[in-house]
């Protein structure tokens, strides 16, 4: 049994995506990360740099103890040879995935994260920042874009983890969209893998751990969340 801890941010639904695409049994675990859930001690012993998501495996290949990993792009991975899925055996097909795995978590997730902390979190308006970051996240979904034309998927022919990656990272900030306009193949790879009925299930989770979806943040969790903690 894996057991997620989760909340629905883009690195959590990656780890959704996967299990529902591989119909793999697990248990939700949210961690409320407005409210400081990420600093509680039990959750600090399987995840010490305090981000989400995080998993435990009750049942690892090695037949030993509980295995906890951390990190979302390591889980991935981790997932993908656990079950033999979504990551090519051969060597080509594999070192492709996983540089655009590595793609997704050194650009596509921090600088997105950045265009969106700058346009909607920030207390303050910081022109440089926005125009900065903004930049960054259309380079990088140009880079994408001219990789998924006349390729279903991002490796290619087949889903791997590399779309499982990027996928949530899209365009993530509803207060904040970027014009996909000159994106055309990002739009149509997205919204394939949105209408896959895995997909759906796997976004469809936000609701189930945090209904009425994300509220106004107060300052309360503004400070948990942009201020070192509780």
């Amino acid at each position: 049994m894996i057991h997620l801890h989760y909340w629905p941010t883009p690195n959590g639904h990656k780890v959704t995506l996967f299990l529902e695409e591989a119909g793999l049994p697990y248990e939700l675990h949210p961690v409320d990360i407005g409210a400081g859930a990420q600093f509680e001690p039990e959750f600090l012993a399987i995840s010490p740099n305090n981000k989400m998501p995080a998993i435990v495996d009750t049942e690892p290949a090695d037949g030993g103890e509980p295995l906890s990993v951390f990190e979302s792009g390591e889980i991935l991975l981790y997932l993908a040879e656990k079950t033999g899925r979504f990551l090519p055996a051969d060597l080509r097909g594999r070192t492709t995935t996983l540089e655009w795995l590595f793609w997704q978590m050194a650009g596509l997730g921090p600088m997105t994260g950045q265009y969106g902390h700058f346009h909607v979190y920030a207390p303050e308006a910081i022109e440089y920042a926005k125009e900065r970051y903004r930049r960054e996240a259309e380079r990088l979904l140009g880079v994408l874009d001219k990789r998924l034309a006349g390729r279903p998927f991002i490796a290619g022919g087949a889903l791997t983890i590399a779309d499982m990656a990027c996928h949530p990272w899209i365009n993530a900030y509803d207060k904040a969209p970027i014009d996909m306009e000159p994106y055309p193949q990002v739009r149509r790879w997205h919204a394939d893998i949105a209408a896959r009925p895995a997909a759906r299930r796997a976004y469809a989770l936000a609701e189930q751990v945090r209904p009425g979806g994300q509220q106004p943040m107060s300052e309360a969790e503004r400070k948990v969340l942009f201020g070192g903690g509780r």
